[in-house]
């Protein structure tokens, strides 16, 4: 996955969940479509020359339920320093993480996604695979990147329109109604004071 559908999944969850009252809604967003993404970061794997299907290798370890539930513990301790509900804000970073590894198992190519690293090695796809897997670093630009990315936008594209709804418009973003005006009453003399 050219990570479009990591995005649009954290885009609608910072939408769909409510965000904590010491965060600012674009930091609440940044943070859960980073979170989103996280697990592929271990592509710098191929630049320190770990072989793909090595354990730390490209969709092995960081992108592991055991990882997504270290980063949900992350971001429960950070929580809790900043005064938020910790137990939620642990289960949706680790969901959201989460999202990425299970997501990838819905792709068409690679070699699967270690799921149960460390207890195990193996890399597993899910029986239906309808996610176009895209190609990595420079060839993302390629004629069959962008065709990828095509794809995956309109595959995810009801989760878009969820995360970039316009707040105003949004159940959860209601606008607070205007506070009427104060009336200023009419003193002894009649003037309004």
């Amino acid at each position: 996955m050219p990570s479009l559908g990591h995005v649009a999944v954290g885009l609608a969850v910072a939408r769909l969940e409510r965000k904590p009252e010491a965060m600012s809604l674009n930091g609440w967003r940044v943070g859960l479509v980073a979170l989103s993404v996280l697990p592929d970061l271990d592509v710098v794997a191929f630049a320190l020359g770990i072989p793909y299907a090595a354990p730390w290798g490209h969709r092995g370890a960081a992108h592991s339920l055991a990882i997504a539930a270290m980063c949900g513990l992350a971001c429960g301790l950070a929580a809790r320093i900043y005064g938020a509900g910790a137990v939620r804000m642990a289960i949706v970073g680790g969901l959201v993480t989460a999202s990425h590894g299970l997501l990838d198992t819905l792709t068409d190519g690679g070699l699967g996604i270690a799921l149960l690293w460390p207890s195990s090695n193996q890399r597993f796809f899910a029986p239906w695979r309808p996610i176009p897997v895209a190609p990595i670093g420079a060839a993302l630009l390629s004629a069959r990147g962008l065709e990828v990315m095509a794809v995956e936008a309109v595959m995810f594209l009801p989760l878009f329109i969820i995360g970039l709804w316009p707040a105003a418009l949004s159940p959860r973003g209601k606008p607070s109604p205007p506070r009427p005006r104060s009336r200023a009453r009419a003193g002894p003399n009649g003037r309004r004071s």
